[in-house]
C-alpha cells in the first residue's frame, strides 16, 4: 500500500499492519503484533524523516511467511541516496541527541533486518519478526 509521508500517512501504516495480523488470526496482543506495529512505526518515520521526495509516496509492505515462521515488513520510500548503517553497524546516539534511536529498537525487535537500493529511485527498508506460533485462521 503507498501512504503518503506524513504523520497521517505512519498512523496509517501502523493501523493496516496491526488489521492485517488480527484478520490473519493473531491475537491483538500477540508479542508478533506489538513488535510489527513497533517496527512498522520505525520504520514509517525513517521513511517520513530521511527517504521523503516531495509529491512521492512511501509502500508498506507486510508479508506473512508461515514455514520461515516470520512476518516481513517492508517500507520502500523514495531516497535511494540515503542508506541506512548496515545492521550491527548502529552506534548509539549521545544521551541528549533528539533522534537516532529508531534503528536501533527495530534491531532490537527484529530477527533478521536490512535494505535494498538495487533501484535508482527506491530503496526499501526491512526488517523480519519471529512469528512464535500460527495464527487461529487464514486469511
Amino acid at each position: 500500500m503507498f501512504l503518503s509521508p506524513s504523520r497521517r500517512g505512519a498512523r496509517l501504516a501502523r493501523r493496516l499492519v496491526l488489521g492485517r495480523l488480527v484478520a490473519w488470526g493473531f491475537p491483538r496482543t500477540a508479542p508478533v503484533v506489538e513488535a510489527a506495529v513497533a517496527v512498522t512505526a520505525e520504520l514509517a518515520a525513517i521513511a517520513i524523516g530521511h527517504g521523503r521526495t516531495p509529491g512521492r509516496d512511501f509502500r508498506l509492505t507486510l508479508t506473512l511467511h508461515p514455514a520461515a515462521d516470520r512476518v516481513r515488513v517492508a517500507v520502500c520510500d523514495t531516497r535511494p541516496d540515503r542508506l541506512p548503517p548496515h545492521p550491527g553497524m548502529l552506534g548509539a546516539p549521545a544521551a541528549d541527541a533528539e533522534g537516532g534511536r529508531g534503528l536501533l529498537l527495530v534491531e532490537a525487535l527484529a530477527t533478521a533486518e536490512g535494505w535494498t537500493a538495487d533501484d535508482p529511485v527506491v530503496k526499501t527498508v526491512w526488517a523480519e519478526l519471529r512469528v512464535g506460533g500460527t495464527p487461529t485462521r487464514a486469511g
